[in-house]
C-alpha cells in the first residue's frame, strides 16, 4: 500500500465510519477501484480502531459519566452499561462463529452493492421517525438487542454500522441524541473486540502493508471521523438521516454496474 493509497483509505474510512453510508463497502469499492490488495480484514480492523479514537474523543466526556457512575453503584448507569452489553452479544457472535465467512464477503462486490441498497432503504424509513420528540435516554432490552442485530448485520460490506443502529434506535423510540450516543458508545467494545481478534495476524500483516502508510491512513481516519461524527449529529438534529439514502441508492447501484463490468 502506497501512501497516496493510505490517505485516501483513511480518508475513505474516516468520513463513511459514521456517516451512514457504511465503510466497509467504501473500502471494498475504493480497494478495487485503486488495486489495493490486503491481507484478510486487518487494514479495515486498523483504519476502524482509529476511527474508535474519533469516538472517544467526541463521546469521551458521556463515557466516562457513565463509566464513574457505575463504579459508584448509580442504578441508571448501571442499567445502561448492561444495554451495551447485551446489544454487543450479537456482533461478538458473529466475529467470533462465522469470522471466516465475513472476510469472505470482502471480497466481493456483490456484496457491498446489495448492502448499500439494504442501507438506503432503512434510512429512507426513519423519515417520519426522526422529528419525533421523545426524552427516552435508552432503550428497552429488546430494542437493545435488536440494534445490536443491526450492528452484527453491518460487519458485512455496504451495511452502515451507525445507519443500522441509529435507524433502530429512532423506531424504538430513542430521540436523535440518544440513539446516536447509543450507537456510537456500542461501538467501543464491537471495534475493541475485532481488534483483539485480529494480534494473533499483527506482525505478518503490518510487514505486508507497511507500518508507514498504515500510520499514515490511521491519522486520516481519526481526523476525519472526529469531523463525519459533528455533523452526522447536526443532521440528526435537523430530523435529516434519511437524507443520505439516496446516496446509498446511487453508490449501491454504482457497485453492482461495477461488478457486473468486471464479470
Amino acid at each position: 500500500m502506497t501512501l497516496w493509497q493510505a490517505v485516501v483509505l483513511g480518508l475513505v474510512q474516516g468520513l463513511t465510519e459514521f456517516l451512514p453510508v457504511s465503510s466497509d463497502g467504501h473500502l471494498v469499492l475504493t480497494g478495487a477501484l485503486l488495486g489495493v490488495s490486503t491481507p484478510g480484514v486487518f487494514v479495515e480492523v486498523a483504519l476502524h480502531v482509529a476511527t474508535l479514537g474519533a469516538v472517544l474523543i467526541v463521546f469521551g466526556p458521556r463515557l466516562w459519566v457513565v463509566f464513574v457512575s457505575a463504579l459508584r453503584g448509580d442504578r441508571l448507569a448501571l442499567r445502561y452499561v448492561a444495554l451495551l452489553l447485551l446489544a454487543s452479544i450479537p456482533a461478538a457472535f458473529v466475529g467470533l462463529v462465522l469470522k471466516s465467512l465475513v472476510e469472505r464477503t470482502f471480497d466481493s462486490l456483490w456484496f457491498a452493492g446489495a448492502g448499500f441498497l439494504a442501507t438506503g432503504f432503512a434510512l429512507w424509513s426513519t423519515r417520519n421517525r426522526s422529528n419525533v420528540a421523545s426524552d427516552r435516554v435508552a432503550p428497552a432490552p429488546a430494542p437493545a438487542f435488536a440494534i445490536g442485530a443491526g450492528q452484527a448485520l453491518a460487519i458485512l460490506p455496504g451495511v452502515s454500522r451507525s445507519g443500522m443502529t441509529v435507524s433502530i434506535g429512532l423506531w424504538a423510540g430513542l430521540s436523535p441524541q440518544a440513539a446516536a450516543e447509543f450507537s456510537f458508545l456500542l461501538a467501543v467494545p464491537a471495534i475493541g473486540g475485532a481488534a483483539v481478534l485480529e494480534i494473533p495476524h499483527l506482525s505478518t500483516d503490518l510487514h505486508t502493508v507497511g507500518v508507514l502508510p498504515l500510520a499514515v491512513a490511521c491519522l486520516v481516519a481519526l481526523g476525519s471521523g472526529i469531523w463525519a461524527i459533528r455533523w452526522l449529529l447536526v443532521m440528526l438534529r435537523r430530523g435529516r438521516l434519511h437524507a443520505f439514502a439516496p446516496y446509498c441508492w446511487f453508490i449501491g447501484a454504482l457497485t453492482l454496474a461495477y461488478a457486473l463490468w468486471r464479470a
